[in-house]
């Protein structure tokens, strides 16, 4: 195996709540025409415990080093996930990113309430669903209509202890880090989206995106992506140049 094939970062990615892997299928082909090894968890949406879990049995099957991208929710479980010795940085996008011995739910708590929490109800088991209206005004709102309804129809429940679940090493602290920030984005505050880069010392950038930015600007997204994937090989030492960063 070459020195490059060697260091070079993969890219493992992390979906959120109500969602699934295809969140990055857009994401994906951007990546992989870089000739990046890419991985999309499958994670449950059950419990922050369950979902580093899926995370970490990932983790187990891929060569490091690893950017650990998390979307929503799931930069929460990057958060707690991103110890794994193999990872070497974090990108965070549209993203939670909780602080050691704080839960999602206390991020939340800490700003004005954005319209999308109107749209969650629980079911009779305590777990939770976004409803049709939330998916096409609040999450993916400058996605088409059809796309927004398979959203709403393909989504599983979000757990009940998920948004009390608390951090207890985050690994932002001691990484490299990006935050992808959606400007319109009616799910997660975007004030607090700003905030928390600001916390965490991030390379910064924003779009004028809904929620779902892996899915309305998926070439902006890929290529915050590339630069940690760059800039993890530049430390590392890669030979040759850094991925040519085509996704515009």
């Amino acid at each position: 195996m070459s020195q490059k094939s060697a260091i070079r970062p993969s890219v493992v990615l992390v979906h959120g709540a109500w969602g699934d892997g295809s969140t990055w299928r857009r994401v994906i082909p951007l990546l992989m025409q870089e000739g990046l090894s890419v991985h999309a968890v499958q994670n449950p949406t059950t419990s922050l415990a369950d979902d580093v879990k899926a995370v970490a049995h990932v983790l187990e099957v891929v060569d490091g080093p690893v950017v650990l991208v998390g979307h929503s929710w799931g930069g929460t479980v990057i958060t707690q996930a991103g110890n794994d010795p193999k990872v070497a940085a974090l990108v965070y996008v549209a993203a939670f990113a909780p602080k050691a011995g704080q839960s999602t739910g206390d991020q939340v708590g800490e700003y004005p309430a954005p319209p999308g929490l109107a749209e969650i109800s629980p079911d009779r088991r305590g777990s939770y669903w976004m409803s049709r209206k939330g998916w096409a005004t609040c999450v993916a709102q400058d996605l088409p209509e059809v796309e927004a309804d398979t959203l709403f129809a393909s989504q599983p429940p979000l757990g009940p202890t998920t948004f009390t679940d608390k951090v207890t090493r985050a690994a932002w602290a001691d990484l490299p880090n990006w935050c992808v920030i959606s400007t319109a984005d009616r799910a997660v505050s975007v004030e607090l989206q700003r905030d928390l880069a600001k916390a965490l010392d991030a390379r910064t950038s924003e779009l004028e995106a809904s929620h779902m930015s892996p899915l309305s600007h998926p070439h902006a997204v890929a290529k915050v992506i590339l630069d940690a994937v760059a800039e993890i090989s530049a430390t590392n030492g890669t030979a040759g140049d850094p991925p040519s960063g085509s996704a515009p």
